[in-house]
């Protein structure tokens, strides 16, 4: 940590990575390779998609892969799936002081919702906002206003990550919208592969950093290790910050 006049600032390396329920691209199903994965990234703060919960045949891969590393976990469940918890999970090395969502479906399609968690980075509130956007153009348009209202209540003070699976590989309604309002990520400044999805062959770039507030971002990385080419159907996205409270 370092402090400039009243300000503090921590470095924090955050992370977005959709497990595809920890389903690699040779159809095993192994969360604790996602777990190795995730260590092998050493981030401090980690957004999960399409994580599966308890159910029936006992303990979720949130408990497994949190477990493995060693981080605090929190889950919102979005929809079940064979009796499954299934949804968003965000991990943190720091203390969690609040979890929550917001509801984003729209009309007929599948549930879909952006999980909200405060982290707190010595002393302060750090927002993180997991997001998994739907796959219809008109559906992420719709679900890109409501995130952006969310996201803008001014009684929510302090830094704000918004980051996830965006499901959006052109600059379409929602990424016009989301950078309109937000700080993006441009990752043609940092990355020479840009590709995450899907994981062994990339050929799409559906996941997302933006940001609000005194934040800086001092490098990204796209993690193409052997074992997360194999992992996910995702390839993890990772970036460092800088952030101001």
């Amino acid at each position: 940590m370092t402090e400039t006049a009243s300000r503090r600032y921590v470095d924090l390396r955050i992370a977005t990575y959709n497990i595809h329920r920890s389903r690699g691209m040779d159809r095993r199903t192994m969360p604790g390779r996602v777990a190795e994965v995730i260590r092998e990234m050493n981030a401090d703060i980690v957004a999960l998609q399409e994580v599966i919960g308890a159910g029936p045949s006992g303990a979720g891969q949130a408990e497994e892969i949190g477990a493995a590393l060693g981080m605090g976990w929190t889950m919102h469940t979005v929809r079940q799936l064979r009796g499954h918890n299934f949804g968003n999970v965000v991990l943190s090395r720091y203390p969690i002081l609040h979890h929550g969502h917001y509801d984003l479906t729209w009309r007929a399609c599948e549930e879909r919702a952006c999980q909200r968690v405060d982290v707190d980075i010595n002393g302060e509130a750090l927002h993180i906002y997991n997001v998994h956007l739907g796959t219809a153009v008109m559906e992420r348009r719709y679900q890109a206003g409501r995130l952006a209202a969310f996201v803008h209540d001014h009684r929510i003070k302090g830094p704000k990550i918004i980051l996830g699976d965006f499901n959006e590989w052109l600059k379409g309604l929602a990424t016009k919208t989301l950078s309109a309002l937000f700080n993006s990520i441009d990752i043609a400044q940092h990355l020479k592969r840009r590709r995450t999805y899907p994981g062994f062959f990339p050929v799409l770039h559906l996941d997302h950093i933006y940001y609000e507030g005194d934040v800086t971002v001092r490098s990204m990385e796209l993690v193409r290790t052997r074992r997360a080419l194999m992992a996910s159907d995702h390839l993890p996205l990772v970036a460092d910050f800088r952030i101001g409270f």
